[in-house]
C-alpha cells in the first residue's frame, strides 16, 4: 500500500472506525497480533503497525487474530461470502456485460473495495475472473464442435479480436487450434546445460510453453511431443537461437541466486482454476514458500488444497511458474515432478540469495 493510504486507514484504527471492518485489517508485529480496525484494544505505535488486505495475508506475515475484536470472525466471512457469491454469477453468466460499477452496487461495497477483496479472495480481479470463465465456456463449445465464430459470441468476447486479445495466454493457442488439438500449431525446441542438468524450452511464436529438467534429450522430446500430440515440433530454428540463448542466460542466472526476478515471455494453457493457481504462485516472493493449504485458502478455496497440489504437478513450465515454493504443512518438501534434490537445491539458493 502507498504511505498516503497507509494514513489513511492508520487514521480508521485510531478512530476506531466499524464501517472499515472487514476492508483492512492491522498488525501489531512487536505483539504477533492482528486486529480489526474498530478493535478496543490498547493503540499500538505507529511504527509497530502494518495493514493487510485479509486475515490470510496478516497469518501469512507470521501474526494471530486478536482474541478480543475475532478479527476472523462473521464480518470477515460477510465479505468472503459476497465475493463467492459474486463469482457464482459470473460463472453462471460469463456472456454478460458487467461492470466493476455495477458488481460493486450489488455487493454494498465500493468499486475500490470490492476490487481489492476480490483480487485478495480469488487471487485475481473481477474482470480477470470474468475472463477465465468465458475461456472456460468458450472451450466447452468449441468441444461440442461449434463454429469458431459462434463460440466467440457465445462465450461473451463480441469479436474475434477480442478474444484474441484476451485469451491467447489462457488458451495456450487460437480457438481454431483448440479444438483441433493444437494442430498447425508449430513449437520449436532447444536444450541446454543448467546448475540442476539437462533443460529443454519449448516455445510457440507467443512464449515459452514448455521448460522442464530430464536426464536426456530424448526423454524430454518424447514428454513435449507426448503433451503436444497435434502440434508439430521442430528443432529451434537458427533465426531465434539469439533469443534461446538470451534466455538461457537469464535462466541459469537466476539458478545461481543472481536473479531473482525472470521476465521470459509465457504461453501457457490451463483450466481456469489452474491459471488461478500459477498467477497465484507466480506472486510468491522469491526466498519464500507457501503451503498448499495457504495457496488454496489464498485463492477463496479453503477446501481445495489437493487441487492446488494436482495444479502445482501439472505445471509444465518450471521456475517460470515457480511451483517448487509450494510445500506441506508441516514444512515438509512435498512433491516435485523434477525430482526432490532439484527442489531443495532451488529453495535453498532462494533463501541464501534473499539474504544477501
Amino acid at each position: 500500500m502507498s504511505n498516503a493510504k497507509d494514513e489513511e486507514l492508520w487514521s480508521a484504527v485510531q478512530g476506531r472506525d466499524a464501517s472499515r471492518d472487514g476492508e483492512f485489517f492491522y498488525g501489531v508485529m512487536t505483539t504477533g497480533v492482528y486486529c480489526r480496525p474498530s478493535c478496543n484494544s490498547r493503540r499500538p505505535l505507529r511504527k509497530n503497525v502494518r495493514f493487510f488486505t485479509t486475515p490470510e495475508e496478516a497469518e501469512r506475515a507470521g501474526l494471530r487474530p486478536c482474541k478480543r475484536c475475532r478479527p476472523t470472525g462473521a464480518s470477515a466471512n460477510v465479505l468472503n461470502q459476497v465475493v463467492h457469491e459474486l463469482a457464482r454469477q459470473i460463472d453462471a453468466a460469463p456472456d454478460s456485460k458487467l461492470s466493476l460499477e455495477q458488481l460493486a452496487k450489488r455487493s454494498g461495497y465500493s468499486p475500490f473495495h470490492l476490487q481489492r477483496s476480490f483480487k485478495a479472495i480469488m487471487g485475481s480481479s473481477p474482470k480477470e475472473y470474468q475472463t477465465a470463465a468465458r475461456v472456460r465456456m468458450l472451450k466447452k463449445e468449441l468441444r461440442n464442435e461449434a463454429p469458431v465464430a459462434d463460440a466467440i459470441y457465445q462465450a461473451g468476447f463480441g469479436s474475434g479480436s477480442r478474444v484474441y486479445e484476451k485469451a491467447d495466454g489462457q488458451l495456450g493457442m487460437t480457438p481454431s487450434e483448440y479444438r483441433s488439438g493444437g494442430k498447425g500449431l508449430t513449437i520449436s525446441y532447444a536444450s541446454g546445460q543448467t546448475p540442476l542438468g539437462l533443460m529443454m524450452i519449448g516455445a510457440t511464436d507467443r512464449g515459452i510453453c514448455f521448460l522442464q529438467f530430464g536426464d536426456s534429450d530424448q526423454a524430454l522430446l518424447d514428454d513435449l511431443r507426448l503433451q503436444f500430440a497435434a502440434a508439430t515440433v521442430q528443432p529451434m530454428p537458427d533465426s531465434s537461437r539469439t533469443e534461446f540463448e538470451s534466455w538461457m542466460g537469464a535462466l541459469n542466472r537466476h539458478l545461481r541466486g543472481l536473479e531473482p526476478r525472470l521476465d521470459l515471455p509465457l504461453d501457457v494453457r490451463g483450466t481456469a482454476f489452474q491459471l488461478i493457481v500459477w498467477r497465484y504462485l507466480q506472486k510468491v516472493p522469491y526466498g519464500e514458500v507457501r503451503s498448499y493449504a495457504e495457496v488454496a485458502a489464498a485463492i477463496g478455496k479453503p477446501s481445495a488444497a489437493r487441487a492446488v497440489a494436482k495444479a502445482c504437478a501439472t505445471n509444465s513450465v518450471a521456475l517460470l511458474i515457480p511451483c517448487h515454493r509450494v510445500v506441506r504443512g508441516t514444512g515438509e518438501l512435498g512433491g516435485y515432478r523434477w525430482g526432490m534434490q532439484r527442489k531443495r537445491v532451488l529453495l535453498d539458493t532462494e533463501r541464501a540469495a534473499s539474504k544477501r
